[in-house]
């Protein structure tokens, strides 16, 4: 599987929560739920392009970090902080691959101020009644793809989020009990830290 698709997808897990309403979730309701969150951490579900399901544990602490910790077989782990995301994959053999945060959707939700409302961000923002659904991407650069969110009410979930890659790959991803305000040390979010500690 691509961990730079899973990665962008598990972005639109800090979307969880806000206001409970059974109306539709404006984006300045979202903006300021995400602007307000320190950190999270809970378990996820994911669905690949393929068909096959990954599992795992995600630690956020705003902003500009985040951590996806793969269950066997898989195994991998995932992380942003400084500016950089960090893709270990121990299946590859390879050093660990190292691109800029700011050329996936992560750098939307995980800036220090989020602003869903500014022009050609989000390109969908619809309710059926009992849930919202949030399409976003970066306006300057649409080609890094989208994440698409999916919010329930009474309370306020995030229940899935639905990630179009570079490439037209999708990926799904559904929240299990994350737990806001959680206490988490900055060294989960150290890149060279975890090279060290791999070797």
């Amino acid at each position: 599987m691509k961990r730079r698709t899973l990665f962008l997808s598990a972005a639109a897990l800090v979307l969880a929560g806000s206001a409970a309403s059974a109306q539709q979730l404006s984006l300045n309701e979202v903006s300021n739920y995400l602007n307000q969150m320190q950190s999270a951490q809970g378990g996820f579900t994911q669905i690949n392009g393929d068909g096959t399901l990954s599992t795992g544990q995600l630690y956020i602490k705003r902003p500009g970090r985040i951590r996806f910790e793969y269950n066997a077989p898989d195994n991998s782990l995932v992380l942003a902080g400084a500016g950089e995301v960090g893709v270990f994959d121990p299946k590859s053999n390879q050093p660990v691959e190292r691109y800029p945060l700011s050329k996936t959707p992560l750098s939307i939700i995980l800036d220090r101020n989020v602003n869903l409302g500014q022009a050609r961000m989000v390109t969908g923002h619809t309710s059926d009644g009992t849930s919202t659904t949030i399409t976003a991407q970066d306006p300057a650069h649409p080609e890094y793809g989208n994440i698409q969110m999916v919010f329930t009410a009474n309370p306020v979930e995030l229940r899935q989020w639905i990630v179009t890659d570079d490439v037209g790959e999708k990926t799904t991803v559904i929240l299990n009990d994350l737990t806001k305000g959680a206490s988490i040390p900055d060294s989960r979010f150290n890149i060279d830290a975890e090279v060290a500690r791999q070797r």
